[in-house]
């Protein structure tokens, strides 16, 4: 199958699985986001089978492993907690009064955006590098890494939340940096650029590689952004928090950035 086919079914693939944004346009970049990397993880274990190595499976099946996590977790949260969902509300507009080809165009943004992102673990693999080498084995194991950490730090938040429902997080992971499930985000993002970055050859597969990476690295950053936003309006006259946002970076571990609010271009 050419190359260009097999790209455009993953495109397809991206689309399929965050066509749940229609029903609430946040979906595109939540439950529909883990869908979409399973998805595509799936697809390339199907278009990639005369090449099927074990660094070839353990890749995609990361992929899989993470995307489905992701989504479950999101899922499981909006129908179990009744106290997420009312906070969202007031939180985030739910999409009912925006245009249908403003959704549409979210949608195939979304998708790209996503077929990018796991682009270079295709590109090393349908390249024909398929075995175990270096680059391998350091990019798979900062995707371990990644899934590893924002787990713990989504179980860390929620039993946090449980114990004490109005007070912010500040234990465990949380005294590393202020948002450790986005630094899993881009830990595992990077393992996935790292996988593929020695297979890459041609100009326009560079571009497509580094697009991804450096879109999802806007898109946490602009989390991070949201969720400051968002504990400075409900936290601030907090005199512990106060003090704990000044002491803990924001999302990247042992680098002095403390506050990104004031950057209005990370506003998505």
């Amino acid at each position: 199958m050419a190359f260009s086919m097999k790209f455009g079914i993953l495109f397809l693939v991206a689309l399929v699985c965050c066509v749940i944004g229609f029903y609430k346009y946040v979906y595109f970049i939540s439950i529909g986001y883990g869908l979409a990397i399973s998805g595509q993880g799936a697809a390339m274990l199907i278009l990639l089978r005369d090449r099927l190595t074990a660094p070839v499976v353990i890749s995609c099946l990361l992929l899989i492993l993470y995307g489905l996590r992701l989504s479950g977790y999101l899922l499981y949260r909006e129908v179990k907690s009744s106290s997420y969902r009312r906070h969202m509300k007031t939180e985030i507009k739910d999409g009912s009064d925006m245009k249908l080809w403003l959704k549409g165009m979210l949608w195939v943004f979304c998708g790209i955006l996503y077929l990018f992102m796991i682009s270079p673990v295709f590109y090393r693999y349908d390249n024909g590098s398929t075995g175990c080498t270096v680059s391998f084995v350091i990019g798979t194991a900062l995707m371990a890494g990644g899934i590893l950490l924002e787990s713990m730090a989504d179980l860390s938040k929620s039993r946090q939340k449980k114990k004490d429902p109005k007070r912010f997080c500040d234990k465990g992971l949380f005294r590393l940096v202020r948002c450790p499930n986005y630094l899993g985000e881009l830990i595992l993002w990077t393992g996935v650029l790292v996988v593929g970055i020695t297979s890459l050859r041609s100009v326009g597969q560079w571009i497509v590689a580094l697009t991804g990476y450096l879109g999802i690295v806007f898109v946490m950053f602009s989390g991070a952004r949201r969720l400051e936003v968002r504990q400075n309006k409900n936290y601030g006259s907090d005199p512990e928090y106060q003090k704990y946002v000044k002491t803990v970076p924001i999302l990247l571990p042992f680098v002095p950035l403390y506050s990104v609010e004031k950057y209005k271009f990370l506003i998505l």
